[in-house]
């Protein structure tokens, strides 16, 4: 208890301002631009909407002083974990926490348990454990962090509370990846606002400085306070953001049967007997037969599986890619500056730009380099585009090898080769020229036709303005020196 007349220390979660409250002047924008707003535009899966914005607070603080209805505590299966955000909990609440944490006789992994506040403002504390992460179990740590979010969501709901506090569940002493844990910890709380929102007024992240960061820049994914963040955060979604309850979903272990096994696709029975409506009969994930998967992988390996299921395969395996793509930090790739966006060429196709003295062969991590070509080149495959690949100066430090490209192609979704329209691979020498005569003939296919060897910059420039290419120095150097400089009007080469 507080003496007489002095300043509480807890702080009351009426008091915050809300994620709404942050962006006053989008918000006021995105009213305007509701009226005008198209309806062939591609939507979020997570809609702006003020009313569940209103709802949301992000607080850097100690859950342990909120004054709300409850707050979340981080422990382990003994609910005995001495980490920050219990002990601060313990501390305030008073020894008579210990004593009713005995009566629990601990909590699974996942699960979610009750207890009074005791000396705290808030009038309870959901107890949750969060599962140890190890990255050969991601699945399974994501399904456990999930459950952990939604048991205490939905214990929330049925207590009739109306205020939570939520810490940060996946602690750094179980090792969870903050950015993974925080799309997971968002999205849950989003989906559960959407379906039982009028159950819970406010919920609470109380997040450290170090966690703050992280949440400032994911939650305009799941909880955009305009239509411009809506639209502007749509790219930067992982290719997983769960089923409608935001679960984690993992499309190898769906069950799968058919509404009417061995029955003609093209034959519709009517029973007029009956009249209630069976159109919802077959819509649900267990009653859409795709066939055992472990058989398709042993049927791709046999070369039996048919076009349409290995495109599929393919598709399920690139979406990994992608969202691992967006959820690693690659800055360290990024600034090498060996893949970057330009100008158009003069089909008015985008150019990219490849520079292949700027990739470090030997000193890089090469699965990080095909996840950063992966988050760069998502959205600008899904049109027309041209490769200008300098290999100019580079070593055998440099030089991309076979199976590397080879893995890189395999890995790409179709939209990047359908929409590839030329490689210009610019200064080559006589073994390059050889290598990708034998990558494109033997490795590959569908490939040779769109590489042009490109000598000189002249020749480039009949296919590529020079003001819409960003060229390094030492390539204009190099040019100069062996082809003379280079002016802005060349006539077409009959090569390109």
């Amino acid at each position: 208890m507080d003496p007489l007349g002095a300043p509480s220390q807890f702080v009351d979660v009426d008091t915050l301002p809300s994620w709404s409250n942050s962006c006053e002047d989008e918000l006021d924008a995105s009213d305007a631009a509701a009226e005008t707003f198209q309806e062939d535009t591609i939507r979020s899966p997570f809609l702006y909407n003020k009313d569940i914005n209103r709802k949301v607070v992000l607080w850097k603080g100690d859950v342990a002083l909120l004054n709300c209805t409850a707050i979340v505590n981080t422990s382990n299966e003994s609910l005995t974990d001495k980490n920050p955000v219990s002990e601060s909990i313990f501390m305030l609440a008073g020894p008579d926490l210990k004593e009713d944490l005995q009566k629990l006789k601990g909590c699974r992994t996942g699960e979610a348990k009750l207890t009074k506040g005791f000396n705290l403002a808030a009038r309870f504390i959901i107890h949750t454990v969060g599962p140890k992460y190890k990255s050969r179990y991601r699945t399974a740590a994501e399904s456990s962090l999930y459950s952990c979010y939604r048991n205490v969501l939905q214990l929330a709901k049925e207590q009739s509370m109306s205020s939570i506090g939520f810490c940060v569940i996946n602690s750094a002493k179980r090792g969870y990846p903050l950015e993974d844990a925080t799309h997971i910890a968002l999205r849950t709380v989003r989906r559960f606002l959407e379906i039982h929102g009028e159950t819970i007024e406010k919920v609470v992240f109380a997040v450290s400085e170090l966690e703050e960061a992280t949440y400032q820049k994911l939650l305009p994914l799941y909880f955009p306070r305009s239509l411009k963040e809506e639209s502007r955060s749509l790219p930067y979604l992982p290719a997983d953001i769960g089923n409608a309850e935001g679960e984690p979903v993992v499309p190898e272990r769906q069950i799968r049967i058919s509404e009417k096994p061995g029955a003609p696709e093209d034959h519709h029975e009517e029973d007029e007997g009956l009249g209630v409506d069976l159109s919802f009969i077959g819509s649900h994930a267990f009653a859409r037969m795709e066939g055992d998967i472990d058989k398709q992988r042993r049927l791709i390996l046999q070369g039996q599986l048919s076009e349409a299921a290995l495109q599929k395969q393919h598709q399920r395996n690139y979406n990994r890619w992608l969202c691992q793509a967006r959820s690693e930090d690659l800055s360290d790739i990024a600034s090498l500056k060996a893949l970057y966006q330009t100008g158009v060429d003069n089909c008015g196709r985008t150019v990219m730009v490849v520079v292949g003295r700027n990739i470090p062969v030997t000193l890089i991590d090469m699965d990080k380099a095909l996840l950063y070509f992966i988050h760069v080149m998502d959205h600008i495959a899904v049109k027309e585009y041209v490769l200008v690949y300098f290999h100019t100066l580079t070593s055998e430090y440099n030089h991309l090898d076979s199976d590397f490209l080879k893995k890189l192609y395999d890995v790409v979704d179709v939209k990047y080769k359908r929409n590839l329209k030329a490689v210009y691979f610019v200064h080559p020498t006589f073994r390059s020229k050889v290598s990708t005569w034998f990558f494109t003939t033997f490795s590959v296919s569908g490939l040779k036709d769109k590489i042009h060897h490109v000598d000189s910059l002249h020749q480039l420039f009949s296919a590529i303005s020079p003001e819409q290419i960003d060229f390094p120095p030492f390539v204009l150097e190099y040019d100069a020196r062996e082809n003379g400089p280079y002016c802005t009007s060349y006539p077409p080469s009959p090569d390109l």
